[in-house]
């Protein structure tokens, strides 16, 4: 029996930042106006969607990330028990727009590093005050949505708003696109509420997340059963690794772990093919690589994220490991998962389908 060993570490993205304590006081003619701006916090290196950069390898090196040069705000009015939309806006900012700075929040210690979308969004409010909220998804391309925009009424509509992910354009984006996790709770609230009713000059700066998770995957092969090219034996090289039937439907814009399948997906999605390949001598004992994509479940006890990769070993060209990692969600969490698949390898993989459940 081929003997391997498969170690998986599944980290939950728990590094939030919550809303600022900058608080710009503006106002149109002595009415009273909502501010709104959004922010991200600085991950690694943002760059102009103008000026793509990509970068590969380690994820423990620089990741670089495009600004968004698309915001859509959802602003909503409570009346009576009822949530209403009250304005839906399209922005179409420039590089220029975002701003690097230091940040001072509630919830965050002085210095940590945000990007702020400057040209603050000021709504003149109606004299009867009400308490309200506020959704934003930013991207550096246009997205498509399920609906128009001008026809979403109510939270309902605004929560169960989703964005087209099939298509590479879309899918190679997946990291650069941010959202306002509708479950996100400060001090009782939603993160993006605000109210009229008690602020002279109500202003709303939200923190976006990602809306994809991201998957990072390490291999080994141990030392004593390295196998150099032009001397044959028994050793081990991984020569394929392909991640396969990745999550393209529709995708939910402020619920990113709510994402759903019926049933593990036998075909369909899209790939990512030769993540390793023959030809890449240089990863054929040791590697690193990481990519974005949509979480969504499939039900279980509990529910779980399927994440379905492809190995072959020693050059081989046959169906290949195919193997299933069963990431256990709960799909109440405000924050997308951050999964971490450490493998080593000891023999080599014969062609067969396997399923593994990542212990939390």
């Amino acid at each position: 029996m081929t003997r391997y060993a498969i170690h998986i570490i599944a980290l939950l993205m728990v590094g939030a930042m919550a809303l600022t304590g900058c608080r710009e006081r503006q106002e149109i003619d002595g009415e009273q106006t909502l501010s709104l701006s959004i922010c991200l916090p600085m991950e690694e290196t943002y760059t102009s969607a103008r000026q793509p950069q990509r970068v590969m390898g380690d994820p423990g090196t620089t990741e670089r990330f495009l600004l968004p040069e698309h915001i859509y705000f959802f602003v909503l009015k409570k009346t009576g028990e009822s949530w209403t939309v009250w304005h839906a806006i399209h922005k179409t900012p420039e590089a220029e727009d975002w701003v690097k700075k230091s940040y001072v929040g509630l919830l965050q210690s002085t210095g940590d590093t945000i990007y702020e979308y400057t040209p603050h969004v000021n709504l003149l409010l109606e004299k009867q005050k009400f308490d309200g909220m506020v959704f934003a998804i930013a991207s550096p391309i246009e997205l498509t949505f399920n609906r128009a925009l001008n026809t979403l009424e109510s939270l309902d509509d605004v929560l169960n708003l989703r964005f087209a992910t099939s298509g590479s354009t879309v899918q190679q984006n997946l990291q650069n696109i941010y959202s306002s996790p509708y479950n996100y709770i400060v001090n009782g609230n939603y993160y993006g509420a605000f109210s009229s009713l008690y602020q002279k000059v109500p202003h709303v700066q939200l923190m976006l997340y990602h809306i994809a998770a991201k998957v990072d995957l390490k291999w080994n092969v141990a030392e004593d059963k390295r196998i150099d090219r032009d001397v044959p034996g028994n050793g081990v090289r991984l020569t394929y690794l392909e991640a396969r039937r990745l999550y393209n439907g529709m995708a939910y814009c402020f619920q990113p772990m709510r994402n759903t399948m019926a049933s593990l997906p036998l075909s369909g999605g899209y790939d990512i093919p030769d993540i390793v390949t023959p030809a890449d001598e240089g990863l054929w004992w040791e590697g690193r690589t990481y990519f974005y994509t949509i979480p969504y479940t499939v039900s279980g006890a509990p529910d779980y994220f399927p994440l379905q990769l492809l190995m072959r070993t020693n050059g081989s060209t046959g169906t290949g490991y195919q193997l299933t990692l069963n990431q256990p969600i709960d799909t109440s969490d405000v924050f997308v998962p951050w999964i971490r698949g450490n493998f080593s390898f000891t023999q080599p993989l014969t062609d067969r389908s396997e399923t593994k459940t990542i212990d939390n």
